[in-house]
């Protein structure tokens, strides 16, 4: 994915640097603020810029963009650079925004000097929103990983329990069995300790029947009650599964674009060759396949055990199934 990138200068040797580095930077571009400083910047943030570079000072990118804050995982990066190019100064979303990568990119281009300011790149640990991100892992609780992240600042290292295999750890953190004493846990479950911060991987699949022209919202809310009653989390979910019959289901295929997750399908004779699941004598006159939810789930999740057994409320069944073989990428 490409990174789009707004420079904006203040003074006309500032002006002068940004030409240099919209040449330098793929995906950048100058925007000419024309003495409005705090328009252009406001319209910037909202244009989905991935990052702003600043050429000006600190104080006055500070005043302008402290009405826009919302969020670290939506707020852009924003570096501010002196119209010499010495400093590179991380600002704003240095981790998961990639301020930090792009104030050192600009150091080593100007041959200048990156500023860093944030605690576990200065003590060269391990930036846990940052590793999550790449492993493919949701954060059930911001706040709760924002407490473990200070306990690896203070204290050097956390630990970590987790229900799938992992690649090689960083060595600030430690891998434990227990539970009940791990900072962090891997997990598609909800259940979690006092201080404890969940990740949840997408490790889970949904197989999906319903009747014709079930809204999709309440689809939604079907497998939002299965995960809740069953202690699983819905950040988990994968991908979803049906039989073929419904390829054209307005409701499943909305359900599936507005969720983001993927929809396979699988004939009747397929899922009547899937084990482990339940039968229903309705389904088969209506479908061919002696049951729908249950055997997509298994045969999506690559014969993975269920984690729910089929649950069904007046319009839609839904079971849920594990990947028989998750892994999280190295």
């Amino acid at each position: 994915m490409s990174t789009r990138i707004a420079i904006i200068a203040l003074t006309k040797g500032g002006s002068l640097l940004a030409e240099r580095l919209a040449a330098l930077l793929p995906g950048s571009e100058q925007i000419r603020s024309r003495g409005k400083v705090q328009e252009t910047l406001a319209r910037a943030w909202q244009q989905d810029y991935d990052s702003l570079i600043c050429i000006m000072a600190a104080g006055i990118v500070v005043r302008c963009i402290a009405p826009l804050l919302r969020d670290k995982t939506t707020d852009p990066a924003v570096v501010v650079c002196d119209e010499q190019g010495q400093f590179a100064i991380s600002l704003l979303s240095g981790h998961l925004g990639g301020g930090n990568a792009l104030a050192r990119q600009l150091a080593a281009l100007l041959n200048g000097q990156a500023v860093i300011t944030t605690a576990s790149d200065v003590l060269g640990q391990t930036a846990l929103d940052i590793w999550a991100r790449d492993l493919g892992l949701i954060v059930a609780d911001k706040s709760r990983l924002t407490q473990v992240m200070a306990k690896l600042v203070n204290s050097g290292s956390i630990t970590l329990c987790s229900d799938y295999p992992l690649p090689p750890l960083p060595p600030d953190i430690i891998l434990i069995d227990k539970r009940e004493q791990a900072d962090l846990r891997v997990t598609c479950r909800t259940a979690q300790w006092p201080r404890q911060a969940l990740l949840h991987p997408k490790a889970l699949v949904a197989g999906i029947g319903c009747n014709r022209n079930t809204p999709a919202a309440e689809i939604a809310e079907a497998l939002r009650h299965a995960c809740a009653e069953n202690g699983l989390a819905l950040q988990s979910i994968s991908r979803l599964a049906s039989i073929d019959l419904k390829q054209d289901e307005p409701g499943l295929l909305a359900f599936s674009e507005q969720s983001g997750l993927p929809l396979d399908f699988y004939t009747a004779a397929q899922l009547n060759s899937a084990a482990d699941s339940s039968s229903s004598a309705a389904v088969l006159r209506a479908t061919g396949a002696k049951a729908v939810a249950e055997p997509a789930a298994v045969l999506s999740a690559g014969g993975g055990q269920l984690a729910v057994r089929k649950r069904k409320s007046a319009n839609v069944t839904v079971a849920i199934a594990e990947l028989v073989s998750f892994f999280l990428p190295r």
